[in-house]
């Protein structure tokens, strides 16, 4: 037996605004088609039409922008990639054509000055070694181009001190790509301290720690000269941006002590650990633990007068989530608070060209990548003379 119904049988009946929606601006609306038990579903992204996102030229095609850094601008709203720079002639033809860079837009280091003749390059992204932040900086600066530029900014203070000088004389716009500043769940954990939803910020804890290859001494990151110290700069510095983030003032006192293990030929020229305590005018404490030579762990934890948040993958490109411990009647319960999870690298990229369309300061500017490096600068004086650092 056949069912010969056809769906045109009987009366058409339109669809309603629930499933059609509406335009708004420049995007679209529905209204709400789940039950109140349900989470509401979040708006539909609107993403600029192509001519009007900022175009950026990536500079260096290392592990960070090829696994991480090309793919987030698919997830972009208001970004594209139109150009990109690397000193390696065929993975640049091979990454040029997976991405669709024509090869007129793609450049070697010798040649990255001619992006100032380039209309569609608006900003450059520079994801290079730590040490080549300041040249390039500067020379995108003389292009008149737009400047989002990894973490650690630089490897002296006077560096990165000069790239602001650069870009503020250029008429450029500097922003600094920390990423965990961008994402929803840091940002609602700072929510909880401006509004004092706990009570008042007592202490962080951070931890961030990860082991390298026996090999490792080929890494450009052990590399005195080419990294400007060792696990600090790399992944200490997230502990240390975090807990100026959260607490929303600059710490006045350090105290810090570091590990260069004897005959390990990968920390010859850099420290595999590094602990150091960041002590608040308020009287808030961050104390921070950072290593080469420790299973990865990412782990966050934040304690209130009222309760504790901890975030177990607080520096992980994915997983975060806030765990909140607190009193319930007579008994203590947890709770998971779970945002929806975006990539971070396209959410600071759309904030740079927003930055870009609106003539607008970037959260993260220039500025901010100063302040770090002169924390780690006295991070690395009070381990060496075993002392506490007043800071300005």
């Amino acid at each position: 037996m056949t069912n010969d119904r056809k769906i045109t049988d009987g009366p058409w009946i339109p669809p309603s605004d629930v499933d059609t929606g509406h335009v708004v601006g420049d995007g679209v609306v529905f209204p709400a088609w789940r039950g109140e038990a349900d989470k509401p579903s979040s708006p539909p992204p609107a993403p600029w039409p192509h001519e009007r996102r900022v175009g950026f030229a990536v500079v260096g095609l290392g592990r960070l922008t090829l696994e991480e850094i090309l793919p987030a601008f698919r997830a972009c709203l208001h970004a594209r990639v139109v150009a990109l720079v690397s000193g390696t002639p065929h993975k640049l033809e091979t990454v040029a054509h997976q991405y669709g860079v024509p090869p007129s837009a793609c450049y070697d280091y010798a040649s990255f000055d001619r992006v100032i003749d380039d209309p569609a390059i608006e900003a450059v992204y520079i994801v290079l070694p730590n040490a080549m932040h300041h040249e390039f900086v500067l020379r995108a600066a003389r292009a008149g181009k737009h400047v989002l530029c990894e973490k650690p900014m630089a490897n002296t203070v006077e560096e990165a001190q000069d790239m602001v000088a650069a870009c503020e004389r250029a008429a450029v716009k500097l922003m600094i790509a920390y990423r965990c500043q961008y994402e929803p769940h840091h940002l609602e954990a700072r929510r909880f301290v401006r509004e004092g939803t706990f009570g008042k910020l007592k202490g962080l804890t951070a931890v961030n720690t990860q082991t390298v290859a026996k090999d490792g001494q080929r890494q450009w990151r052990h590399k005195l000269a080419m990294a400007g110290g060792g696990v600090l700069p790399d992944i200490g510095l997230y502990c240390l941006n975090a807990a100026r983030f959260l607490a929303g003032e600059e710490p006045c006192e350090v105290f810090a002590q570091s590990v260069t293990p004897a005959r390990d030929p990968r920390f010859a020229e850099v420290e595999e650990t590094v602990s150091f305590m960041l002590r608040f005018p308020s009287g808030f404490i961050a104390n921070a633990f950072s290593s080469y030579g420790a299973r990865e762990d990412k782990a966050q934890r934040l304690s209130f007068e009222r309760a504790t948040v901890d975030m177990p993958n607080a520096y992980a490109y994915t997983g975060q989530q806030l765990v909140i411990g607190e009193r319930c009647g007579d008994d203590s319960q947890q709770r998971v608070v779970q945002r929806a999870l975006k990539s971070q690298f396209a959410a600071e990229i759309d904030h740079m060209a927003l930055c870009v369309r609106e003539d607008r300061t970037p959260h993260t500017p220039g500025e901010e990548g100063v302040r770090d490096q002169k924390i780690m600068a006295a991070i690395y004086a009070s381990a060496q003379s075993h002392r506490p650092i007043k800071l300005d």
